[in-house]
């Protein structure tokens, strides 16, 4: 005896996610048997968030997860895009996903973004912030190449400073192929800003693509609030890029 499961679709008009399906199914036969299955709905509280660089704690807003209108279990997981934390406890722009599953494990999820922004340095004794950038390549700077963002560089305390993209964006904005194409990770060790002397705590190397980056030099320019970093990546590029230091933080 055949089996055939009717899926039933709800819908939100105030959740961030909507869920769509195919309602057609097979005609059942006479010796068939139907059984409805309702398909898991997200529903977040709230949209997207941008904390203040002076939170100490980061309390999220939820969601509820229902199939059927009726409540069933929540997952959430954290996810920071450049520095890799699992909570929202430090500057990083992270992706937060919900996730369900209904009685026949049909999943369903849903996605908030949080930036937590770094707080802005003087760029004489502090280089951390919000920037946004524009990048060249081997000298080459295209159209969308230009003015991007969020970038973070964030303070690790020590006169040390983690940069989310040694690459000034050029693949996860340039190319809008995300940042699973970025090249985060890169420390550098402020040895005297006003001389523009700084080292690198090691070479980095690329998301997807991988090759080696190597530092070249940081200039500072604390009048015009840009920071200009040079990198080499051993696939036989250049980058250079001109981060400027900005107080609109966006997702």
């Amino acid at each position: 005896m055949k089996k055939y499961k009717l899926i039933l679709c709800t819908f939100s008009i105030l959740g961030l996610m909507l869920i769509s399906c195919d309602p057609s199914v097979d005609a059942p036969g006479s010796n068939d048997m139907s059984e409805i299955t309702f398909l898991p709905l997200i529903t977040l509280e709230g949209g997207d968030v941008v904390l203040d660089c002076m939170e100490t704690s980061y309390s999220d807003p939820g969601a509820v997860a229902s199939a059927g209108g009726k409540e069933i279990n929540l997952e959430t997981k954290v996810s920071g895009k450049y520095f890799g934390g699992t909570s929202v406890d430090g500057p990083d722009s992270y992706s937060v996903a919900y996730s369900a599953f209904n009685v026949d494990d049909i999943p369903a999820t849903g996605f908030r973004s949080v930036l937590y922004p770094e707080c802005n340095g003087d760029l004489v004794t502090s280089i951390a912030g919000m920037y946004t950038a524009s990048v060249s390549r081997n000298g080459s700077s295209p159209d969308g190449y230009q003015d991007n963002g969020p970038f973070i560089i964030k303070d690790l305390g020590d006169d040390r400073y983690a940069i989310s993209d040694a690459q000034g964006g050029w693949y996860e904005y340039g190319r809008a192929i995300g940042v699973a194409y970025a090249t985060p990770g890169l420390i550098l060790k402020a040895n005297d800003i006003a001389a523009n002397d700084f080292t690198s705590e090691g070479t980095v190397t690329t998301n997807t693509f991988g090759g080696v980056n190597t530092f070249t030099s940081l200039t500072v320019d604390p009048v015009a609030k840009t920071l200009t970093l040079t990198v080499e990546w051993s696939f036989g590029f250049t980058f250079e890029t001109v981060f400027t230091q900005t107080d609109i933080y966006f997702n």
